[in-house]
């Protein structure tokens, strides 16, 4: 049985590849110019199914068995988003997600099949933006997809328009515009989207005390019906984690209790050349 809630798109009017092609590597699907998305998961049907419902809302599809294919498509295709499983043959899309992450901010939307809290943290420490649980609505995907896309092409957009805005705090370098943060050694941190989206908030109200509803609302982080989703602390823990891996001594980003969290830093703006 498929794991997911499936209502058929009417027929006859795009063309797919079939559970064949699909079987043998990365398989391409053309449509408009909303996005190419990379939909990696070893069932083949989920994949056309997907690829279909994708393509006729306006987006190029790429379809990937397992983590061969995917770094083949992402080695020879300009990729806007990866809906990534978690069970995958092979390798698995946690570490998938770790592999792209160390070279590369596409956004990722993780998918899993199991409903536990431990699941989901999993997928967003492993590098992913957002998640979605099997069986999953089509629609719902889809509103996840372009919620991602959005505010990742929105931190482009803003930082595009920045004349390279560089913003310094206890030896740490970030470039706005580049969105590059550089550590007092000197090393690139790789950040997530919604990490570097979550420490652009923090700098921004610096030794204030933040609630996690404000740093969502800051951050425009995805705001969850769930009171038990714990997306936006995952994302504070990976990010303080990397903070505090090349810190000068103390820590940047204090959690005050019952109020929310506090990022006590005196922090220096300044205006690079642009690029």
């Amino acid at each position: 049985m498929l794991a997911i809630r499936w209502q058929e798109p009417a027929r006859g009017s795009t063309d797919i590849p079939t559970e064949t092609q699909a079987e043998t590597g990365p398989v391409t699907t053309t449509a408009d110019d909303h996005g190419h998305i990379l939909v990696v998961d070893d069932d083949p049907q989920i994949r056309l199914l997907v690829a279909r419902f994708l393509q006729r809302h306006g987006y190029q599809v790429t379809g990937a068995p397992d983590g061969r294919a995917m770094m083949e498509a992402l080695a020879h295709s300009a990729i806007d988003l990866i809906v990534l499983d978690l069970m995958l043959p092979g390798r698995s899309g946690v570490d998938l997600c770790r592999d792209v992450r160390a070279t590369s901010q596409v956004p990722i939307v993780m998918l899993t099949a199991r409903t536990e809290e431990s699941d989901r943290i999993t997928g967003l420490e492993g590098g992913a933006d957002d998640y979605i649980t099997k069986p999953f609505s089509p629609r719902e995907l889809l509103a996840r997809i372009r919620a991602v896309l959005r505010r990742a092409r929105a931190g482009q957009g803003a930082a595009a328009t920045t004349a390279s805005a560089i913003v310094t705090f206890e030896g740490w370098r970030m470039d706005l515009r580049r969105r590059e943060l550089q550590s007092p050694s000197g090393t690139l941190i790789d950040l997530s989207t919604g990490e570097f989206d979550l420490l652009v908030a923090f700098v921004e109200h610096a030794n204030r005390v933040l609630s996690r509803e404000a740093l969502m609302q800051f951050a425009k982080a995805r705001m969850s019906d769930d009171p038990f989703d714990r997306t936006i602390d995952v994302q504070i823990s990976r990010l303080r984690r990397k903070l505090e891996a090349d810190a000068r001594g103390g820590q940047l980003i204090k959690t005050v209790r019952g109020a929310g969290y506090l990022f006590a830093s005196q922090i220096d703006h300044q205006q690079g050349m642009p690029a």
